[in-house]
C-alpha cells in the first residue's frame, strides 16, 4: 500500500497568511509521515507543488498510475487530521492494506483523508473538484464498500485556514499579524456559552451530533441554522447519473444579506442571539456559487477568518467582516472546521 500526502506549497508572491498556512500544513505533513511509518506504512510520499488549475481527480489519477494491481492507497491533504492519534492512522492503514474493494474516510460527506483497498483497480476517476467528494464517488459510482469515522470528531479537523491552526494550537500566531480582536472575540464567545440566560447562534455546515455536544457541554441556548452540508461532495461527478439537477447553493442568512447588504451582517446576528459563530463559505457559495475559483482570494478569506477587515481586498467580504467586528455581540467567522470540530476547541473544557 502507498500513502500519498498532497501538499499545496505557497505560490510565488503569496500573502503572509497563505504562507503561514502552508508552513503549518508542512509541519503537519511531517507529523503525519511519522505516524504512518509507525503504523506500518513503508511507502509514504509527499506530493508537493504550487496550486494550479488541476482538479483533485486529475491529481489522484496521477497517483494511481504508479500503483500495481492489488495495491492499496491512503490519499490525504497536508492539512488533514492534525488531531489524529496513532490508532486513528492505523485504521486507515488497515483498510488500504486489506486487499478488498472497500474504503474508509474520515467523513463520508466531507473527506480529507480516504483509504482505498485495491486502489489500482479503480475505474477512471473523473475530475472531482476536491477530495470531499471522493467517498461518494467510490460508493455510488465505483461500487466500493465505503465506511467512515465521523463519530471521531477530532478527525474532521482540517487546516483550511490559519484560524484552524490557531484553534488547534492557541499558542500559534502568524509573525507580524495582530490577532488581538480574534482573541477578544474568542474569550467573549466562551463567556456567552457559559451563561444559561444567553443564546449562541451557530450557522453553516454544522451537524446534529455537534449540536448535541453543544446542548450537553454549554449552558447557553443554541440557535442553529444548518445548511449546505455536503456542499463539496454533491457534485454531478460524485453522484453519477440520476442524481437530479444540480441546485445552486442557498442560505437563509445569505438571503437576508441579499436584501439588506453585508453592512447589516452584525446587526442581523445581534437580533438572533448574544454571540454568533458563522461558516462564511456557505455565504460565499450562496452569493457566488460553489466553485471556489469565483470566491474572493484565499488571502482575503483568511484575513476575514482572523477578523482583520483591513486585510480583505474584496469589498463585499470586507464589509461583512467589518460589520462582524463592529457588532454589538461577539462574532466568529470561519469555514466548516469552525462550526464543526472547531466548536469543541473554542468552547470545550480548558479553552
Amino acid at each position: 500500500m502507498a500513502v500519498r500526502i498532497l501538499h499545496p506549497s505557497a505560490p510565488s508572491g503569496a500573502g503572509p497568511l497563505t504562507r503561514w498556512l502552508a508552513e503549518a500544513r508542512s509541519r503537519n505533513t511531517e507529523r503525519l509521515a511519522i505516524q504512518f511509518d509507525a503504523a506500518g506504512a513503508t511507502d509514504v510520499e509527499v506530493v508537493a507543488g504550487p496550486p494550479d488549475d488541476r482538479a483533485f481527480g486529475a491529481r489522484l489519477r496521477n497517483v494511481l498510475v504508479g500503483l500495481t494491481p492489488g495495491d492499496g492507497l491512503v490519499a490525504l491533504g497536508s492539512g488533514a487530521i492534525p488531531l489524529a492519534s496513532r490508532r486513528d492512522v492505523g485504521a486507515f492503514v488497515t483498510v488500504a492494506g486489506s486487499g478488498e474493494r472497500r474504503a474508509l474516510a474520515n467523513n463520508y460527506y466531507s473527506a480529507d483523508i480516504v483509504a482505498i483497498g485495491q486502489a489500482a483497480s479503480l475505474p477512471r476517476v473523473p475530475d472531482l473538484a476536491g477530495d470531499n467528494a471522493l467517498p461518494r464517488w467510490l460508493d455510488e459510482v465505483a461500487g466500493f464498500e465505503v465506511d467512515d469515522l465521523r463519530r471521531r470528531w477530532r478527525l474532521s479537523m482540517d487546516f483550511d485556514s490559519p484560524l484552524d491552526v490557531v484553534l488547534v494550537d492557541p499558542t500559534s500566531r502568524p509573525a507580524g499579524i495582530g490577532v488581538q480582536t480574534l482573541d477578544a472575540r474568542l474569550a467573549a464567545v466562551r463567556a456567552v456559552a457559559t451563561n444559561r440566560r444567553a443564546e449562541l447562534v451557530v450557522a453553516g455546515r454544522t451537524s446534529g451530533r455537534t449540536l448535541q455536544w453543544l446542548e450537553r457541554s454549554t449552558a447557553a441556548r443554541t440557535r442553529s441554522i444548518i445548511e449546505e452540508r455536503g456542499l463539496r461532495a454533491s457534485s454531478p461527478d460524485a453522484i453519477g447519473q440520476g442524481g437530479g439537477p444540480a441546485r445552486r447553493p442557498r442560505s437563509l442568512l445569505g438571503l437576508l444579506l441579499d436584501d439588506r447588504g453585508p453592512e447589516a451582517f452584525g446587526s442581523i446576528l445581534a437580533e438572533l442571539g448574544d454571540a454568533a459563530i458563522v461558516d462564511t463559505r456557505v455565504l460565499l457559495a450562496h452569493r457566488l456559487g460553489a466553485d471556489e475559483a469565483a470566491w474572493p482570494a484565499p488571502e482575503d478569506r483568511y484575513a476575514s477568518d482572523l477578523l482583520l477587515p483591513n486585510g480583505v481586498a474584496d469589498r463585499w467580504l470586507q464589509a461583512l467582516t467589518a460589520s462582524a467586528v463592529a457588532a454589538s455581540i461577539p462574532i466568529l467567522l470561519g469555514g466548516h472546521s469552525l462550526v464543526g470540530p472547531g466548536l469543541r476547541l473554542v468552547l470545550g473544557p480548558g479553552r
